[in-house]
């Protein structure tokens, strides 16, 4: 039993540095943004999900004259990401009614939201030393973090519209159906 015990406190005497370096050597994380991710990861879930299962009746359906239809919501969402997560990564910035203006249909339209979700991951892993990086979002100084929580708010704010869409056509939204 002394031996059994001896080589488990020489095996813990060993593995302890390892485990303190590789901790060490691991990248710290913001809390928030951490959480701010995950609303983001989870706001555009469903706002993809919603997308996909759209009909091609859905998309053009606007509920009043003078908004956006369903389409160009899910253009609209698919531009601003790419321009905000530019703003994010320090690349060029691009036009943000670019998608809303090219893809019509909704295969174009769901690839375009989905590419512009990967182009955004690349945005989100940005180490806590990159995201505190100065940006200039229209015109007001933010840092790249800023413009990734506005990228979500933005998301966040035309799920709403969305909901309102797919409520209006008798449709239960994904954020609402059991298990979501």
């Amino acid at each position: 039993m002394k031996a059994f015990l001896a080589s488990i406190t020489a095996a813990a005497v060993l593995v302890a540095p390892a485990c303190a370096q590789s901790q060490a050597a691991a990248p710290t994380t913001n809390p928030a943004f951490a959480t701010a991710t995950g609303m983001w990861k989870a706001m555009t879930g469903h706002f993809t999900t919603a997308a996909e299962e759209g009909s091609d009746s859905l998309y053009a359906y606007r509920p009043v004259e003078g908004v956006r239809s369903f389409g160009e919501l899910v253009g609209h969402v698919a531009g601003a990401q790419y321009m905000f997560c530019a703003m994010a990564l320090g690349e060029k910035i691009p036009d943000e009614g670019a998608v809303e203006e090219s893809a019509k249909s909704k295969a174009e339209l769901v690839a375009a939201l989905k590419a512009s979700t990967e182009y955004c991951n690349r945005a989100y892993a940005l180490s806590p030393a990159e995201l505190d990086a100065p940006v200039t979002i229209f015109g007001q100084e933010s840092t790249r973090m800023g413009a990734l929580v506005m990228n979500s708010n933005h998301n966040g704010e035309h799920y709403g519209n969305m909901v309102v869409y797919l409520r209006l056509n008798g449709i239960v939204p994904p954020s609402s159906r059991r298990g979501m």
